[in-house]
């Protein structure tokens, strides 16, 4: 099925599917129809082509639930490790074609900001945060955000950056934090200003996947399954072995 208009606003009642696998943890958030949230975090990277499905049925049988009865479903387009993503957006797009149900595609380096919200401050009616990912390669996946209102502003769009381009783009920054990765990897490498919070380890990914897929749900950002594609910084081709195997089970779940 493909839709032909873009799809409605959800509601706050729908039942949702989240998952991410864009770093070395696979994460995995579930919305049922009751509101209750169940969530989960698992090892990634190279084991997330194997794992994903599994781990995905494992939560829908957590909560009582099938694919069936699923309204949406969201996965983290990137940007991120390359097998990941791809992992992430084939299941997304194997279960958006069979289920005939509307994807959600999330920013990852979101998934990271609203984590350090969480964190540093889950009240606040204002929250600037710069992410800062490593990505190997003394480069880094970069993003800056601001809450406001209630929902999430993009300031500084994801890119891949050497040390000095982000150094350089951050220079007049003032944001309340700076959340990711990059900061244990690279230290006082990175050159970011001075101030403001330092939020290094991230205290609930799949929790912040859900209340973000939530809010994609209900503002009505559902794709068709055509158009959910990894934002990819790197360029890689071809599927493994793996991956192909996933895009198989999640057509046929």
């Amino acid at each position: 099925m493909s839709f032909a208009e873009p799809p409605e606003a959800l509601p706050a009642s729908a039942c949702l599917l989240a998952f991410d696998t864009s770093t070395e943890h696979l994460a995995l958030a579930l919305q049922g129809r009751d509101g209750a949230g169940f969530t989960r975090l698992a090892a990634g990277g190279a084991a997330a082509s194997a794992a994903l499905l599994p781990q995905v049925h494992g939560l829908l049988a957590q909560a009582r639930l099938t694919l069936a009865d699923l309204d949406a479903v969201a996965f983290g387009r990137g940007p991120g490790a390359f097998t990941g993503l791809r992992t992430a957006c084939a299941v997304a797009q194997g279960l958006g074609l069979g289920l005939a149900r509307p994807l959600l595609p999330i920013d990852s380096l979101l998934i990271v900001a609203e984590d350090a919200r969480a964190q540093a401050a889950p009240d606040a009616a204002a929250f600037e945060v710069g992410v800062a990912m490593d990505a190997r390669m003394d480069e880094v996946y970069a993003g800056r955000y601001r809450w406001q209102g209630g929902d999430w502003q993009v300031l500084q769009w994801p890119a891949l950056c050497s040390l000095p381009a982000l150094a350089e783009a951050w220079a007049g920054a003032t944001g309340q934090a700076v959340a990711g990765s990059a900061l244990a990897a690279f230290g006082p490498r990175l050159g970011l200003p001075a101030g403001g919070d330092r939020i290094e380890a991230e205290r609930d990914r799949a929790g912040a996947l859900l209340r973000l897929a939530v809010q994609t749900a209900r503002t009505g950002q559902g794709v068709d399954a055509a158009e959910a594609l990894p934002l990819y910084l790197r360029d890689k081709v071809a599927l493994t072995s793996a991956e192909r195997e996933a895009v198989r089970s999640a057509a046929t779940a």
